[in-house]
């Protein structure tokens, strides 16, 4: 059995990594919000206009 010991700075440090990879993710994700929305109105996009063309035939 492996014995760990973590002092308080290291543990303080582990939960302030945590959170800030948390709040870093959600920014990330934020900031690119209308870019991943436009990838997928794109094919939805495609595929009614595909839709609209077999109809006219």
């Amino acid at each position: 059995m492996i014995w760990l010991y973590l002092d308080p700075g290291s543990g303080s440090f582990l939960v302030q990594l945590l959170i800030a990879s948390i709040a870093g993710l959600v920014i990330f994700v934020a900031a690119s919000w209308r870019k991943i929305k436009r990838l997928f109105n794109k094919n939805k996009v495609q595929n009614d206009e595909s839709d609209d063309e077999d109809e006219d035939d």
